[in-house]
């Protein structure tokens, strides 16, 4: 727990002055029944319970502390549900995902736990399929229609090339159609084109109602820099959570009638999560995918943010407050 005003936490010091003057005036209390009683004038001076004694006003003095921890402004780290709008499902369909490390292929699991995604996720949410290769490519507008989901995955085939950093560009422009999301030499662009207008930059993974799904295999071969186009994604406060497709060992496919072993750059993968205050995962075999997917939808749908609690704080002085009141004026009938 943090605090906005902790400077005010030293209020806690009222506490034991208050306790002193409390005790003070009990004596005096006291004294002056003891003076009456010599005196001839009734009074109460019979022994009473230590627990009743010392009840009331430790419920007070907790009741306090609790108004000077309201007083600071505390902030608690909370989960929320958050369902996301949209979401993009970027998938590489390069012919190293023809890969057999995992079974039946690479590209055939990543179908598969794709699918299970889809089918998973709230019915209001919109999904869109980017395939990715030499060029990137949104084969499904955002739909909430899921048999169009699953035909558009369906049909996803390998193809030559693997340009990872265009198909964060195609996602962030299937989100933000009006917006620009350029790469020129590695730079942003600041160019407008006539029917849209630049990005604004927000502060990263702080566009709650969209996020990103990247799957590859991670061996980018051309096409913009993919930390570059996920600098931008994080620009537009856009997460993208990353999935490493593969064994440590990879697998040899047939590439143009070589024979290559295919691996996958788990360190660009991470980068690219990292810099949008996302996720990397790494699914060495298809159980692992499925249960990765099945960890991206629950971060999708549950959000943990800072909340102020003082209000928390201030209810549980009240009733401290009134408790210690009540037990006061039952037993002493008095409120202190």
């Amino acid at each position: 727990m943090i605090f906005e005003w902790p400077l005010l936490l030293w209020g806690w010091l009222l506490v034991p002055v208050l306790a002193l003057g409390y005790v003070r005036m009990q004596r005096r209390r006291h004294e002056a029944m003891l003076a009456a009683a010599r005196w001839g004038h009734h009074a109460d001076t019979a022994a009473v319970p230590r627990l009743r004694r010392l009840l009331p006003p430790l419920l007070y003095g907790v009741a306090l502390l609790s108004l000077v921890v309201a007083a600071a402004r505390p902030m608690a780290v909370v989960s929320l549900p958050s369902l996301r709008d949209v979401i993009i499902l970027a998938l590489d369909v390069s012919h190293s995902m023809r890969a057999d490390d995992l079974s039946p292929t690479r590209l055939a699991a990543a179908q598969q736990a794709a699918r299970e995604f889809i089918e998973n996720q709230p019915a209001t949410t919109r999904i869109g399929v980017v395939a990715f290769a030499e060029t990137a490519l949104a084969v499904q507008r955002p739909t909430a229609n899921r048999e169009e989901l699953l035909k558009a995955i369906e049909r996803l085939e390998p193809q030559p090339g693997t340009a990872i950093g265009e198909a964060i560009l195609v996602g962030l422009q299937t989100l933000f159609p009006k917006e620009i999301f350029e790469l020129e030499s590695r730079e942003p662009t600041s160019a407008a084109k006539p029917d849209r207008v630049p990005s604004i930059d927000v502060p990263p993974s702080s566009e709650k109602s969209a996020a990103i799904v990247l799957l590859s295999d991670g061996a980018e071969t051309r096409g913009p820099d993919a930390v570059a186009a996920a600098r931008l994604a994080a620009r537009r406060g856009v997460r993208i959570f990353t999935v490493g497709l593969g064994t440590e060992e990879g697998a040899v496919v047939q590439l143009d009638g070589i024979s290559m072993r295919v691996q996958f750059d788990e360190e660009m993968l991470k980068n690219v999560a990292d810099v949008t205050r996302a996720r990397f995962f790494r699914a060495g075999d298809v159980e692992s995918l499925r249960a990765i997917y099945r960890d991206i939808s629950a971060r999708l749908v549950v959000e943990t943010r800072e909340t102020e609690v003082g209000a928390a704080f201030v209810a549980i002085a009240a009733l401290l407050t009134l408790l210690a009141a009540g037990l006061s004026v039952f037993w002493f009938n008095r409120i202190l």
